[in-house]
């Protein structure tokens, strides 16, 4: 039986899995340079400029892909979420429920704008937004619940937009995990009354860092506008101004590479699809790492990360921590995706609500199933390993296999690891 790589044995995949991100190449140097020999690295200040940009011409593409009537580039994906609720209606003192199993932008982006976070567990099965929790949590207060595909994985769209139509609250969909994804045919971003996406360096789809909001009309489209062109009304002049608003908006160059990159991502989707469909195949054959349910109303799949859910028992009570190191120790690049429940940061632990939000005394808030899958259960595989070829996958797999015939060696080092301290 061969050693372990953790103890000294050699790798399963000695050179990793080969893949590096960004992918680039001349037509994204291209598409740069053009923008940047033009001298107008900005997106311009009339609308009918930015229509013409390459920023502009992204958002067409990209609403289009997701089914979307328009969309608007913002510098990251927090911003975009902020944009998003702030157009929303979301005012300081507002309640907005907002998921406990993701990045904690997803949460966090509400208290710029004075309101107070509500967090409503994880499903216990797909690690999305539980639609019943959602519900919990709605109070007289509420004026916004707040999503995420978490993975690129997508929520339980059907339930979750019925419940915020039931109770007349505006629906935003985190979609920083999910470029490309769709639900029923139909683009993830589009369910809700806006859509929010990062392309921040490590996103699927990127340009470094930046953003998107889509929108469903152009009424709302045209309040993204106005609040992130300083406050100017699209048919009046350039020092005229309206409203209170900010600049957000994104140079040009930005779009230049988005749009290059988003020529591949339409490329890399359904080869990342066939990847994951082969990878779990072979991991539901081992056992105890179970990937996400199939689900026949996920139509197309983006990803940020592979999830999988580990069983201890299959591992002889091995420790996810454990498992993770000596899978990482064999050449796969393997997490825990982000480690923690939004509601148990510091952020929140310390953060002072006034007592009538009952719902918002974080250091009472639990979110079990969140709390859990975060520090126990949930493994995450990156979205570039799907990029790999299918030698490398099959040797992911040989690699979990090798872990688990070790796994009465591994659980003895980690006692005596445990008496030592």
């Amino acid at each position: 039986m061969a050693k372990l790589a953790i103890h000294g044995g050699r790798k399963v995949l000695p050179k990793g899995v080969g893949v590096t991100w960004p992918q680039f190449d001349k037509t994204d140097e291209r598409a740069l340079l053009k923008v940047f020999r033009s001298g107008t690295w900005w997106r311009g200040g009339s609308i009918d400029q930015m229509a013409a940009s390459e920023c502009g011409r992204f958002e067409r593409a990209f609403a289009k892909y997701h089914n979307a009537h328009s969309g608007l580039c913002v510098p990251n994906g927090t911003i975009a979420l902020e944009l998003a609720m702030r157009c929303a209606g979301v005012k300081a003192g507002d309640e907005v429920i907002v998921p406990a199993m993701s990045f904690v932008v997803s949460a966090s982006a509400a208290l710029p704008l004075g309101a107070v976070p509500v967090f409503a567990d994880a499903d216990p099965k797909t690690y999305q937004p539980d639609p019943a929790a959602i519900e919990a949590a709605i109070t007289p207060r509420t004026t916004c619940i707040v999503i995420v595909h978490f993975g690129g994985y997508p929520a339980d769209l059907d339930r979750i937009v019925r419940i915020a139509r039931k109770h007349r609250i505006p629906l935003v969909e985190d979609c920083a995990h999910a470029q490309g994804t769709q639900w029923r045919g139909r683009g993830v971003g589009t369910y809700g009354q806006f859509g929010t996406f990062s392309f921040q360096q490590s996103k699927g789809l990127t340009s470094g860092e930046g953003g998107i909001v889509l929108a469903g009309n152009r009424a709302d489209w045209l309040k993204l506008y106005r609040f992130h062109h300083l406050g100017r009304l699209e048919s009046k002049g350039f020092y005229d101004f309206y409203e209170v608003s900010s600049n957000l908006r994104m140079t040009d160059l930005q779009g230049a590479l988005l749009n290059t990159q988003f020529a591949k991502l339409k490329k890399q989707i359904p080869a990342k699809n066939a990847a994951d469909k082969y990878l779990s195949k072979l991991l539901r054959q081992i056992g105890g790492l179970e990937p996400l349910p199939d689900d026949k109303r996920i139509t197309r799949r983006g990803y940020y990360f592979c999830l999988l859910r580990y069983d201890p028992k299959a591992f002889k009570g091995l420790h996810r921590e454990d498992f993770l190191a000596a899978l990482r120790a064999e050449g796969v690049p393997v997490g825990h995706a982000y480690g923690t429940a939004i509601n148990r940061y510091p952020l929140f632990q310390n953060y002072k609500v006034p007592a009538k939000y009952t719902k918002s005394q974080y250091r009472k808030v639990r979110c079990p199933v969140a709390e859990y899958a975060t520090k126990n259960e949930c493994v995450s595989i990156g979205h570039t390993v799907l990029l790999a070829d299918r030698k490398t996958l099959g040797k992911i797999a040989d690699a979990v296999v090798k872990v688990k015939d070790h796994a009465d060696e591994l659980v003895k080092a980690a006692r005596k690891k445990t008496r030592r301290k």
